[in-house]
């Protein structure tokens, strides 16, 4: 037999060892793999049934007993405690509605004040179950920070403060003005992107607190005081002589504030949601705390749906068949809080603007429960 088919056939019987070997090794490894990820799945799976499961917002909220609301330090209007500690305000109702849709008992809500700098943080941390205080909605916030919007309460935008005797009716006459401001808050860079399009300048003096905002404009350190229109009217009611001070008429941005709490519970962001919606809903309806439970007994279909006496809408949000009764009984509707807090019927006298509902001209708009 010729040499070089001998070499042929011993190269071929080696070439046929190696990929045996090559096989026998890929099928342990193989097997090894996938014995380790079982092992891996069946360490995972141990971990997780020992692992106390998340229960949820709303059930951490009914093992305590209690609402836990964040709300502003002192903000007449939308949130502020009477000498007796009792807190009112259109923000307070909100987390009045909601204890009462959990509860069937709005007093079962504890409020915790914060500043602007410490809001987002308290609710990250899981300090309080909902932010229901002057919190303008913006990407960034609903976004990076972990956070969901679940509505709006009030349709608002940054204006400005200044004394009569500075004899200046416009924004536009601001130039040079020195303008406090407190930090924190979406007014810094408003500021700057109004003053910058209208080439005019500015002397920006920022404070940690609203109250020392506030103060250091009654005290002369700054020409204008700079907020959102409604905070100027809740603010100026603390000055000594509030007719001495008028709010000019310019609004440079949109600022709509609203409830605010943590992503990752969707049952607790829907929850939020509705029982505003529930107040908007029932003052487009003509449901108020006076003829609610004479409105519960209607045979409109409609109406059926919102009371419970017809579906299980209440129970798909956890919550139970009269829900919106409870909330409308607590707290009212939404144009009830409104004038009673900020409107008519207030100290404020805040005309519902923008804030009035979708049918009578303004954007209070609410998507229908059924």
């Amino acid at each position: 037999m010729p040499r070089d088919v001998t070499i042929r056939r011993k190269r071929r019987t080696i070439e046929k060892g190696h990929s045996m070997k090559r096989v026998s090794l890929a099928l342990i490894s193989f097997f090894a793999v996938g014995f380790v990820q079982a092992a891996f799945v069946q360490v995972v799976h141990a971990q997780a049934q020992d692992k106390p499961k998340d229960r949820g917002t709303l059930q951490s909220v009914k093992d305590r007993g209690t609402l836990s609301c964040g709300v502003s330090q002192g903000l007449p209007g939308f949130s502020a405690p009477d000498d007796k500690g009792n807190w009112t305000g259109l923000d307070v109702d909100v987390c009045r509605a909601i204890a009462a849709a959990i509860f069937n008992d709005p007093s079962k809500v504890k409020f915790v004040p914060l500043s602007a700098k410490d809001r987002f943080t308290a609710l990250q941390s899981g300090e309080i179950d909902v932010l229901s205080r002057n919190s303008t909605w913006t990407l960034s916030r609903d976004t990076s920070l972990g956070l969901n919007y679940t509505g709006i309460t009030y349709y608002d935008g940054q204006g400005f403060l200044a004394r009569k005797s500075l004899k200046v009716n416009s924004a536009l006459e601001l130039n040079g003005a020195s303008i406090c401001v407190q930090t924190g808050t979406t007014n810094e860079q408003n500021v700057s992107d109004y003053f910058k399009a209208n080439n005019m300048k500015y002397e920006l003096i920022a404070f940690s607190t609203a109250d020392e905002t506030i103060k250091a404009y009654e005290s002369g350190r700054c020409d204008v005081f700079t907020s959102d229109v409604s905070q100027l009217y809740a603010e100026r009611l603390k000055l000594a002589a509030p007719t001495d001070h008028a709010v000019l008429p310019e609004v440079i941005s949109k600022e709509p504030l609203g409830p605010v709490v943590r992503h990752g519970d969707d049952q607790w962001f829907d929850i939020v949601k509705w029982t505003l919606f529930a107040m908007v809903n029932a003052e487009e309806l003509a449901i108020t705390q006076k003829n609610v439970d004479e409105m519960a007994k209607s045979a409109k279909p409609e109406l059926k749906r919102i009371f419970g006496t017809d579906g299980s809408l209440g129970e798909q949000l956890g919550l139970t068949k009269d829900w919106v009764t409870r909330i409308i009984k607590a707290v009212g509707n939404y144009g009830e809080s409104f004038d009673r807090n900020v409107g008519a019927g207030s100290k404020l006298q805040i005309a519902r603007g923008l804030n009035k509902l979708w049918n009578q001209g303004g954007l209070q708009y609410a998507p229908p429960i059924r």
